[in-house]
């Protein structure tokens, strides 16, 4: 593995907040040319304005001598993160936006403006780190080192060429670690703390707003058997595994365990119900070539879940059937499921749906995976 040269450009993606502020500030300490850009992707009368303070981000590049530039991207935002996120709520499905937006603005559109003005890098603050050989020039994905704050999850879309430019200062930091720098730095946001929300603030009014009226039409609520239990008022404010604000009435605790997207209907079971064998993914990014055959590998199907022990196998159109080594509640179609090897990701793709049982639409496999671009 080989280090990153020093004294090269790198613009670094600044929200200003901690992280991002001490990632300007180590690199400023180890010699590169740093430029601060904050991207201005989501405000106004839809949703707060959380993911980005490009004021507190300039005051942060005036402490530490560097130009900063602030790159207005709402429009592009709106249809590339904003809108399918709205269309996949109205499926009855659970998107995570954070991973288009890394890879599509925080590690794309500014990494192509970062290249136009001639830097080497971008630098995130994101909790992850990565390897660069010294053999074929690839560069691996791991785990950031302080596993509370992990978020190499969000990253398993991104492209060998966005890593290979990508920088993650904070990577080998525990959180307690990185706030202690910025009090060295003497940057007022040491203590500042974070927000856990999505940025789009109220999301289900956002969903509603990108809706037509009859995508928000409501539908039955049905036990296993079809047996009618009650109404909802759309299928886009139901989750699978749901167990509150159901508005039905039983003998016993009822669950989410089904979204019937085109009858829009919900089917609700008992807590073993929500028990799955597996899942199929489509639209998934390798990051490294796991091998051939059946890959032993765990999967992480939730930002905040265990990595599952599981068997992937790929199939001809370019999908995978992950098979748990143990049943596990909760699979949610339109959620990322990420395959690890340890702290190493190897990619990951979309959840398209559940395997509820051992003999649930077995899929062939391909007899081979290809090293990824």
């Amino acid at each position: 593995m080989s280090g990153i040269n020093r004294n090269k450009r790198v613009v670094v993606a600044m929200s200003g907040g901690v992280d991002s502020s001490v990632t300007a500030g180590l690199l400023v300490e180890q010699g590169y040319d740093v430029q601060g850009v904050s991207l201005r992707l989501w405000e106004g009368e839809k949703g707060p304005r959380v993911c980005s303070d490009h004021r507190g981000a300039r005051e942060i590049a005036e402490i530490l001598d560097f130009p900063h530039t602030l790159l207005d991207l709402r429009s592009q935002f709106v249809e590339t993160v904003v809108k399918p996120f709205a269309r996949e709520y109205l499926r009855g499905r659970t998107p995570n936006p954070c991973i288009a937006c890394n890879r599509d603005f925080k590690l794309g559109t500014l990494l192509d403006w970062a290249k136009e003005q001639g830097a080497d890098y971008v630098a995130t603050g994101h909790y992850a780190r990565v390897a660069r050989c010294d053999e074929d020039g690839g560069v691996l994905l791991f785990r950031g080192a302080d596993r509370g704050k992990d978020q190499s999850y969000f990253l398993f879309a991104l492209s060998q060429n966005q890593l290979t430019h990508t920088l993650f200062p904070l990577g080998e930091m525990q959180k307690s670690d990185v706030r202690e720098q910025a009090r060295r730095f003497g940057l007022p946001v040491a203590d500042r703390p974070e927000s856990q929300d999505i940025c789009f603030g109220d999301y289900q009014a956002l969903v509603r707003s990108y809706a037509d009226e009859k995508e928000l039409q409501g539908g039955d609520i049905v036990d296993r058997s079809g047996k009618l239990l009650g109404r909802h008022a759309g299928i886009h404010g139901i989750t699978i595994g749901q167990r509150r604000g159901l508005g039905i009435s039983a003998p016993q605790r009822l669950y989410v365990v089904d979204i019937e997207d085109e009858a829009k209907r919900i089917v609700v079971g008992k807590k073993e119900e929500l028990v799955c064998e597996g899942l199929i993914a489509r639209d998934v990014n390798w990051l490294a070539s796991p091998g051939e055959g059946e890959i032993q590998a765990e999967v992480q199907i939730r930002y905040r879940s265990a990595a599952i022990p599981s068997v992937i196998r790929t199939t001809d159109d370019g999908a995978c059937e992950v098979r748990f080594k143990e049943a596990f509640p909760g699979v949610s179609p339109g959620q990322a499921a990420v395959f690890y090897r340890g702290d190493q990701l190897l990619g990951g793709g979309w959840i398209e749906r559940a395997i509820k049982g051992k003999g649930d639409r077995p899929v062939a496999p391909t007899c081979k995976l290809e090293p990824c671009a």
